[in-house]
């Protein structure tokens, strides 16, 4: 589900023409995966694709990786549940 989101987005970045106005500055990993993973959630489907050429395909699954990891962390301390159980909840998995 989510992995085949994330392909298909990389992919329309990939072959999207350049954007016409000049980058300011140049986007780290973890920014590209913060803006890409935050529009995903909203349904911006135009600033999660702009997010997705900041960073090579590779650098922005590491990324959300690393994001999803500190996420699911954070909410089991926040309910005192493990790490595991947050998770499967967040998929809609039953606890294990």
């Amino acid at each position: 589900m989510i992995g085949s989101r994330l392909r298909k987005r990389i992919g329309t970045a990939l072959t999207a023409p350049e954007p016409t106005r000049p980058r300011s500055r140049q986007r780290n990993l973890f920014e590209a995966a913060a803006e890409y993973v935050a529009a995903c959630a909203e349904d911006d489907d135009q600033r999660s694709v702009e997010a997705a050429g900041w960073v090579s395909p590779e650098a922005l699954s590491f990324g959300v990786n690393e994001l999803a990891c500190r996420a699911v962390i954070a909410l089991a301390r926040e309910r005192n549940e493990s790490p595991q159980a947050v998770a499967r909840s967040l998929l809609g998995l039953p606890v294990a």
